[in-house]
């Protein structure tokens, strides 16, 4: 009798007591919430002219209100799931795996993170013979390349030592950063480390080289180059270079083109069954990763099980929310329950025949029939391989296959084609791995959430509020665009998954409205306070404790959640300033610039990739706790005149209070003036 591979068990088994609490919290917010739009509908209609300062109020009551009951969808089934990779059949035959990583500039994306996280790659415990190894580079640098060569010349001496002695953390970064030496095989440990410290300094004399770093290029053919062919287990992993061809005229489509270059690149080459994508600094921190995926992918229905993003040089205080603990320690165990979460980007193995078709592969036999070539393109060798050919390069000579490759890599090859809308990561928006797990979910695939307690991949935050603000910028404007076109959640995913799934990514398409609120709440109350109108109930009145009720439980239920989750008082305190802070910035100039694509102000926009080279001066201030505002000018406009403003009229409230002696009418404007001088008093201070 076969052992089971997986264990699944619902919140409500796990943590009954938790679960209840969290149903409960749901009727009696959504009651004090429904009263209390009720009583401001009300007010409005009983006013003899309409109140521009109330009517905006309310406008901000009813988005809050709604974004809140997207989010409850999270927490009606919440899964945790174990997998259980040693009782796989010794005796078993493992599918291929081909692991993509992406780069495209070695002066945002540091050369040797990049080289760490590929040996991490090749160094998975995994039959070497069924694991390749891509590295796209959209640079077409010669430093990347180079490197990588180096890199698999480290990685002859690293990968052996590491199945020799068992190693667990196998990027040498990391590993030389903490090991403890043991006197079983502390010498060669020490050859090894040399080997690595070498190793470095070749690839760092080589960044600093200023004709090199400058070598990025932005239109340049197609090259492919198999570093290291593999040809039995106990080899290294096959190892290919792949610069996908660039014209200044051909969209190129970011990252969603260099993942479906490299599918198809790979299709031709080793064609594994399974698809690892992992970010240029993300590596691997558990080599099991990929038999703990496996046991999920039995289920011929589940196109990828998808990792958590974790990081590995994130502070105490984390002053950024740089864990994005809601996210992966809430919201994706809820969209688990759920058919399962969305793609993250990164950290994922996906079923290759998910990204042709749905799960019972109808549409992939109709689009290999008559259409293969309008779908797939004009290549024979890589339709024969979506066909389901294990090694379609045993037929072709290697000068053909390298052609074929390459051919694949070309600008023009996606010409009239399929790609990026029926097969591969979609192009339709620009955060290719949100939309195409969404649209997986459409066409009836499920995934997994996989959280064990050694985090598999660990990659680097953001450390300065600049880079953390246009990462959310270009998340929430993407998002927001999503939203309102013909895929939205609400229109067109209704119709194909359930409510409470497409209410999960309704919530992530909604995320750049709740600047609109905030906005408002950081400026209309206060202009009224120093005028003397109120905006609330007055403190002795019952109403008022229906707002301050409201006010407190959604309070208590994130306090509670970050409780639940491991974290602290500190940590729910930092997680609630933060949230203001990116609301009325990122998520602001994100709403802003999803307007200007919708108007036809922005058609193309501006893609900014995401800087991951950490400067020292950057990283202390990150780890003291202290907010680094350098370069972060245009974000500096609301976050400076808000408080300014509430600042300003505070003061002037303050005195209008006291002469007219108003403080039962105005109370509810003090408080909330009061509580925003609090939240931005340390963030002017610089530190956390």
């Amino acid at each position: 009798m076969a052992l089971p591979l997986t264990k699944t068990v619902p919140k409500s088994k796990l943590h009954p007591y938790h679960a209840l609490l969290d149903k409960l919290h749901f009727l009696f917010h959504l009651l004090a919430t429904a009263t209390l739009l009720c009583y401001r509908v009300t007010q409005l209609i009983r006013m003899p002219f309409l109140s521009v300062p109330h009517a905006l109020i309310t406008l901000a009551e009813f988005i809050f209100a709604f974004v809140w009951l997207l989010t409850q969808a999270f927490l009606f089934s919440p899964l945790t799931r174990t997998a259980l990779p040693e009782n796989i059949p010794p005796d078993t035959s493992l599918p291929g795996i081909d692991a993509f990583i992406c780069t495209a500039d070695p002066r945002k994306e540091p050369t040797l993170d990049v080289m760490n996280t590929v040996i991490s790659a090749l160094s998975l415990d995994y039959p070497s013979d069924k694991l390749s190894v891509y590295l796209s580079d959209d640079g077409g640098s010669s430093i990347t390349l180079g490197a990588l060569k180096e890199a698999f010349l480290f990685a002859e001496q690293w990968v052996p030592f590491c199945r020799k002695y068992g190693v667990v953390n196998r990027c040498p970064q990391a590993y030389f950063s903490r090991f403890i030496t043991s006197s079983e095989f502390t010498s060669e440990q020490q050859l090894v480390q040399e080997k690595y410290e070498a190793f470095k300094k070749r690839v760092e004399e080589a960044c600093e080289d200023d004709n090199q770093v400058n070598s990025v290029i932005q239109n340049h053919p197609a090259h492919v180059e198999i570093i290291s062919e593999n040809r039995k287990d106990g080899d290294l992993p096959r190892l290919v270079y792949v610069s996908r061809e660039k014209r200044p005229h051909v969209q190129h489509r970011f990252k969603a083109g260099a993942l479906n270059s490299l599918l198809r690149v790979s299709g031709v080459i080793s064609n594994g069954a399974y698809v690892l994508v992992l970010d240029c600094d993300m590596y691997c921190n558990d080599p099991s990763s990929a038999k703990q995926a496996l046991c999920f992918h039995s289920d011929p229905e589940v196109a990828f099980v998808q990792f958590p993003q974790m990081f590995h040089n994130v502070s105490k205080k984390d002053i950024y929310d740089g864990q994005c603990r809601a996210a992966f320690k809430t919201k994706w165990q809820g969209m688990d329950g759920l058919r399962g979460p969305g793609l993250s980007g990164t950290g994922f193995y996906m079923k290759r025949k998910a990204l042709y078709g749905r799960p019972n592969g109808q549409d992939v036999d109709e689009f290999l029939g008559l259409e293969a070539k309008r779908v797939f393109g004009a290549s024979q060798i890589f339709i024969a391989s979506v066909k389901g050919k294990d090694k379609p390069n045993a037929a072709p000579s290697a000068d053909t296959l390298f052609k074929e490759a390459e051919l694949l890599a070309g600008c023009d090859y996606e010409k009239s084609t399929q790609w990026g809308d029926e097969v591969g990561f979609s192009y339709v928006n620009k955060l290719e791995s949100t939309f195409t797990g969404y649209m997986l979910h459409c066409r009836g695939w499920t995934s997994v959430y996989l959280c064990p307690e050694r985090p598999c991949f660990l990659g680097c935050a953001t450390v300065d509020l600049k880079d953390a603000m246009e990462q959310l910028m270009k998340w929430s404007s993407n998002l927001l665009q999503m939203g309102v076109s013909t895929y939205s959640p609400f229109t067109y995913g209704f119709s194909r998954m359930s409510i409470l799934q497409s209410m999960c990514y309704g919530y992530f398409t909604s995320i750049a409205l709740l600047s609109i609120p905030l906005t408002i709440y950081a400026t209309v109350p206060q202009l009224c306070f120093i005028k003397g109108t109120a905006l609330f109930p007055k403190a002795s009145d019952p109403w008022f404790s229906l707002f301050a009720t409201v006010y407190a439980s959604a309070l208590a239920q994130h306090l509670h959640e970050v409780l639940f989750t491991g974290g602290s008082i500190t940590v729910w305190w930092y997680e609630q300033r933060i949230w203001i802070v990116k609301s009325i910035t990122a998520c602001l100039f994100g709403f802003i610039d999803c307007l200007k694509k919708f108007m036809g102000l922005n058609r193309r926009g501006a893609f900014i990739l995401t800087n991951k080279a950490v400067h020292r001066e950057q990283l202390r201030k990150y780890e003291k706790g202290k907010f680094n505002f350098q370069g972060a000018s245009t974000f500096m406009i609301p976050l400076v005149t808000l408080p300014i403003l509430n600042l300003v009229c505070f003061a002037g409230g303050l005195y209008r209070m006291i002469t007219d002696n108003n403080l039962d009418e105005m109370f509810g404007q003090l408080f909330l003036s009061s509580l925003i001088l609090v939240m931005t008093y340390q963030l002017f201070e610089g530190r956390g």
